[in-house]
């Protein structure tokens, strides 16, 4: 029987997924593999383990629907958590598979994993790999990586006048039942993985489960049935509640929900409801996540050094209680220490609490941006490295900010929290002033 192994990676879904439309039509088993790396659960040199519960939950509960929908396109899925470069090549040969499909990855950690992978295959054996991320295909580009823009307005204009956005991926053929492994293999939990279990508070502002099938219930809900989509640019600024964004970061960091969905489910609404500046606008954080990506493509490992890519020489200050005080949210700044709660407890952050406290410990506490950027790492449901890191470089100062801005964050909490609610909620414990 002619077998393909699909390596998953960051793009946990069947729909809008090339590594499985190709090896589905070209091949008559396809087997699906997934590991969680074991350096992912290492600690940092700040001394914290480098991936956290909440992402963790988020990426098992995705992979347990995941499995679901692909056993019923009789396909096996295989968690494990050892080193993709020597578990693949044992079920290459156990399964006699001739093929190995992946989406590409480029920052260094990934690229460490794809290159010993590839040195530890046979070279009898045909590795597939592909860009499946993105919003506009590297192919596409107006221009060559080299020369990406390093200022976002101009790279958003070019590519919105000469690119156009690919149409979503057909579904792959239906394989037949006999494709499907003999052996059933079972999914790994929390607790296998070294993380005790927990209940996520009541009052998250990301109250979902992982899974395509929930990001496209989030979906239908937030276009479709609330029509939210039409008030997105007068909401995206909140910082209370499930519904003053879309919230399908989660989703799009693992790869569950692709982004060529989305735009495509946008200008569908925009044709049978209406379009204005709000559907515009989710479309121009879609580029935003695009542009992230292109810049740490083309400036590799300078996204996480010191100076960024930039290479600007700021004096950083390291110091351990400092930041203590600010991953405990308690710092001189209440509107800080809010945001820093919500993210301990929920795993989850909005946009305006994460430029504000990523300010706060950049540009009012002089510490290492780089500190800060480990530590959403750690945290955040919705990590994903090229934003992560490029949005840290951005606020920091090092990275693709022009302007080099300060947030006030006292006028910030005024504007944006203007009774104290938020606050409120998050410092319910202790001292609010």
């Amino acid at each position: 029987m002619k077998t393909a192994i699909v390596w998953l990676r960051n793009d946990l879904r069947f729909q809008d997924q090339e590594s499985f439309y190709k090896a589905c039509n070209d091949f008559d088993r396809v087997v699906a593999y997934y590991t969680f790396e074991p350096k992912e659960f290492l600690n940092t040199q700040w001394g914290f383990q480098k991936s956290g519960a909440y992402r963790i939950n988020f990426i098992l509960e995705t992979l347990a629907a995941l499995k679901i929908e692909l056993l019923q396109k009789n396909i096996t899925l295989i968690v494990e958590n050892k080193t993709a470069s020597e578990r693949i090549p044992y079920w290459v040969n156990t399964i006699n598979a001739s093929t190995v499909f992946y989406q590409k990855e480029w920052t260094s950690e990934e690229k460490f994993v794809t290159d010993s992978l590839i040195a530890s295959l046979p070279k009898k054996v045909i590795l597939d790999s592909h860009y499946d991320q993105f919003l506009f295909h590297p192919e596409d580009l107006p221009m060559t990586i080299d020369s990406i823009p390093e200022v976002f307005t101009v790279f958003r204009k070019q590519c919105e006048k000469f690119t156009q956005v690919r149409s979503c991926i057909s579904s792959p053929k239906l394989l037949s039942k006999d494709s499907l492994l003999a052996k059933t293999y079972p999914l790994l939990s929390l607790k296998s993985l070294g993380f005790n279990s927990f209940e996520t508070p009541v009052n998250t502002a990301f109250p979902f489960s992982g899974g395509t099938n929930s990001a496209i219930e989030r979906l239908d809900d937030y276009f479709w049935k609330s029509k939210r989509l039409s008030f997105y640019k007068k909401t995206r600024n909140g910082m209370l509640g499930s519904n003053y964004s879309s919230k399908f970061s989660p989703w799009l960091a693992n790869g569950s929900l692709s982004a060529k969905t989305i735009y495509w489910s946008i200008k569908k609404y925009e044709k049978e409801v209406h379009e204005n500046e709000s559907t515009y606008w989710l479309i121009f954080e879609l580029i935003w996540r695009d542009y992230f990506k292109y810049i740490s493509l083309k400036h590799g490992t300078k996204i996480f050094k010191l100076g960024g890519i930039l290479s600007q020489k700021y004096t950083w200050k390291t110091n351990h209680e400092i930041y203590k005080k600010w991953i405990e949210g308690k710092t001189s700044e209440p509107f800080v220490n809010a945001n820093m709660i919500e993210l301990k407890k929920t795993g989850f952050m909005s946009n305006r609490g994460r430029q504000n406290v990523a300010s706060y410990f950049t540009k009012n506490m002089l510490m290492d941006w780089r500190m800060g950027a480990a530590y959403f790492e750690q945290q955040l449901i919705d990590y994903d490295v090229h934003s992560n890191w490029g949005n840290w470089m951005y606020v920091a100062g090092v990275g693709n900010d022009p302007r080099d801005r300060k947030f006030n964050i006292q006028f910030q909490a005024s504007r944006y929290d203007a009774k104290g609610t938020y606050q409120k909620k998050w410092l319910q414990n202790t001292l609010f002033k």
